[in-house]
């Protein structure tokens, strides 16, 4: 891992959040892969073995929040403005990967997306983030 990923895992590590769930990373330059390891007390409705949409959301959103900082030289985490989630398909009581791609980082703020899918077909969204980060520094 790069210096910026390990400054990204120790941010993680810090994070009650991340820890709470597992959260894992995988990053090469500046592309970042995100693990939600299964976890039974991630499931929001058994009758469907679905996961909750509560830690999907959370996850992206944390996955978002990791590829803004890999790629950026900010000090501290960005700040969410505004988050859009859509569940586009029920999360199966399994593992949860996503990727996120910064669509515009400004001295000021940043616009991300975030997939989440499971197994091997990363073009196969379960849900998607639009969001909106301040990354200014002293904002």
């Amino acid at each position: 891992m790069s210096s910026r990923a390990d400054q990204l895992q120790a941010f993680l590590d810090r994070t009650p959040f991340a820890r709470f769930i597992g959260m894992e990373f995988e990053a090469d330059g500046d592309t970042l892969i995100a693990r939600l390891p299964f976890q039974d007390k991630f499931i929001g409705n058994r009758a469907i073995n679905a996961l909750h949409g509560g830690a999907t959301g959370a996850f992206l959103e944390l996955t978002a929040v990791a590829q803004v900082y890999l790629q950026s030289d900010l000090q501290r985490p960005p700040k969410p403005i505004n988050l859009t989630i859509d569940y586009l398909r029920s999360a199966k009581g399994e593992d949860l990967y996503a990727r996120a791609i910064v669509d515009k980082l400004g001295r000021r703020m940043a616009s991300v997306r975030a997939e989440a899918w499971q197994g091997d077909d990363p073009d196969k969204i379960v849900t998607a983030l639009q969001a909106h980060f301040l990354v200014a520094e002293d904002g």
